[in-house]
């Protein structure tokens, strides 16, 4: 089974080769189509528009919403195609986060000029021992300095 960093490395890589071959301007259903292409054919599996089966106070709701991909059953992915996201966007990957009890989840925005600016990774509740590599920002016990992660092309996130 692979770690939560080689799922999200693989996820950001194959996003920054779409966005810099393709640039910002598609549809947020064409990215997300091209996103999960990519990942299949490098062996990852890949759930497009996977509906969120969730109950409230005794409703079910069966497919109260749907994620734009869910990769290797660990990962939310959510494409968006806007100038730029905003923090409702956040809090949407959150909300699927927390109904599926899962704990990664990437918001990935194509429509700005870069995918750096792009680029949010949401965490919810996620425990050191989980994957040490996915501490972000976090001060380092020893030295008291932060750490932050990089992908594979230098991005910071």
């Amino acid at each position: 089974m692979r770690q939560l960093d080689q799922i999200t490395g693989e996820i950001v890589d194959a996003a920054l080769k779409i966005h810099m071959e393709l640039g910002p301007g598609l549809l947020e259903s064409v990215y997300e189509v091209i996103l999960a292409k990519d990942l299949e054919r490098r062996g990852v599996r890949v759930e497009r528009q996977k509906p969120i089966r969730f109950e409230y106070d005794g409703m079910i709701f069966e497919d109260g919403f749907r994620m734009d991909l869910l990769v290797d059953s660990r990962v939310v992915v959510e494409v968006k195609s806007v100038e730029k996201c905003t923090p409702v966007h956040s809090k949407q990957v959150l909300t699927y986060l927390r109904l599926t009890k899962l704990n990664v989840g990437l918001l990935i925005n194509f429509g700005g000029a870069t995918l750096k600016e792009g680029l949010h990774r949401i965490v919810n509740q996620l425990s050191r021992v989980d994957s040490p590599g996915l501490r972000v920002n976090q001060v380092d016990a020893p030295s008291g300095s932060f750490t932050r992660r990089r992908g594979e092309r230098g991005e910071e996130f």
